[in-house]
């Protein structure tokens, strides 16, 4: 039995839209036609989604907020003992998201067909990334999937937490960013050309800094169309180089040469990957196999390739921790907690940890530089003010130069 999206007509010609089980589209037109409806579109929520997939879409998924709140849905679920497609239609009930919903239907009709939970994820995977398939069928080969989806539950919820935490932190400078350059050119491109505009026709030399301030506003008032569209364009060329491998493989290691950008860039990178080794390998998911999966988390393409290569070493036997210094790309305090972890037999427990750490130290990080950057952007602004005033005071002090 399948989950199909619907597009009926009733009596009057009103158009109704959902969703509905059935095994095959003439089933569920049928099912329809019972209910008094004209079938006009039935399509099956798998297909839409593989169609989705193959184009161009502003959201390819779910979200993370959605997806660790049915996670939570769920392992709560199934500790309570609900069978899992009474799970999954109970969780698909009380989303109200359309399309969150149409997807949870299309993973419990696979799930009744006789598939697995992780092969029903599967259907759909730009909704459910292959960390989240890979522990559930852990979990589900171990046969303790209701533990492994609350430890699931808590990863989503704190990469949730970390990516949110991340985003606030920077709307504030960005805001403030935006806003000063908005009220600097306007006051630039209409209200200084007005007051300065008195002494232009004086007999005598206007001061340096008001000339230029009158020339940078004649500027930006015959050139604000080309200046948006040059801005534009280079950061969209920008953006397009990035997504080529070579451009952004020297932008990442760039940024970890940095002081302050390394730091951060490797903190965040280092708490995602060790967040996600540490489920995968206490969900009972191969060492190597966590390895590779933990890997892709990672956006950092140097820190990524520097884990692809311990996981090849791994494989000829070499111990984690080695394998992961041998790049010198990682904090030295996530290796010696991992090989403390590899000799005691705690592995799991000394990934949590290390993902604590980095991620407390990433809260302070970014605490101290909006610390730091709020207070500066505010100077700076200051600063550009006090220019523009002092170039439109400056004539009012030597007025009576120029009036001789």
């Amino acid at each position: 039995m399948g989950a199909f999206e619907f597009v009926a007509l009733d009596r009057s010609g009103k158009e109704s839209k959902g969703l509905i089980e059935g095994d095959t589209p003439k089933q569920v037109r049928q099912i329809l036609r019972d209910r008094h409806l004209l079938p006009v579109q039935v399509t099956e929520v798998a297909q839409k989604e593989a169609r989705r997939q193959r184009t161009f879409s502003l959201r390819r998924g779910i979200s993370t907020a959605d997806l660790a709140i049915l996670t939570r849905q769920l392992a709560s679920l199934s500790e309570a003992g609900l069978p899992l497609e009474e799970a999954l239609l109970a969780v698909a009930q009380q989303n109200e998201q359309p399309r969150t919903k149409s997807i949870l239907l299309g993973v419990r009709s696979r799930v009744m067909e006789g598939h697995t939970l992780a092969d029903g994820f599967g259907e759909f995977p730009q909704s459910f990334p292959e960390l989240y398939r890979a522990t559930v069928a852990a979990g589900e080969q171990s046969g303790h999937l209701d533990s492994v989806l609350d430890k699931l539950a808590d990863y989503t919820e704190a990469r949730q937490e970390l990516r949110q935490r991340i985003i606030n932190a920077m709307v504030y400078p960005i805001v403030l960013v935006i806003m000063s350059i908005a009220i600097i050119s306007f006051m630039l491109a209409t209200v200084v050309p007005r007051i300065v505009g008195v002494f232009e026709n004086a007999s005598g030399e206007l001061p340096a800094l008001t000339r230029g301030m009158i020339a940078t506003s004649d500027f930006l008032r015959d050139h604000w169309l080309a200046l948006i569209v040059a801005g534009g364009s280079i950061i969209y060329g920008i953006w397009r180089l990035l997504q080529k491998t070579g451009p952004r493989q020297k932008y990442h290691r760039f940024l970890l040469s940095m002081p302050i950008a390394g730091k951060l860039t490797r903190g965040i990178n280092t708490a995602r990957f060790t967040r996600t080794f540490s489920i995968l390998a206490g969900s009972g998911v191969p060492i190597l196999e966590a390895l590779k999966i933990a890997a892709e988390v990672i956006e950092n393409l140097p820190m990524r390739e520097a884990v692809v290569e311990a996981t090849q070493r791994v494989r000829e036997g070499a111990g984690i921790s080695k394998s992961l210094a041998a790049s010198k790309l990682f904090p030295p305090m996530m290796i010696h907690l991992i090989a403390s972890g590899e000799t005691a037999g705690k592995l799991e427990e000394m990934l949590t940890r290390t993902a604590n750490y980095q991620e407390r130290e990433v809260d302070g990080l970014i605490a101290t530089l909006l610390g730091i950057l709020q207070p500066l952007l505010i100077v700076v602004m200051g600063a550009v003010v006090m220019t523009i005033v002092l170039a439109i005071l400056l004539p009012i002090f030597e007025i009576n130069n120029l009036i001789r």
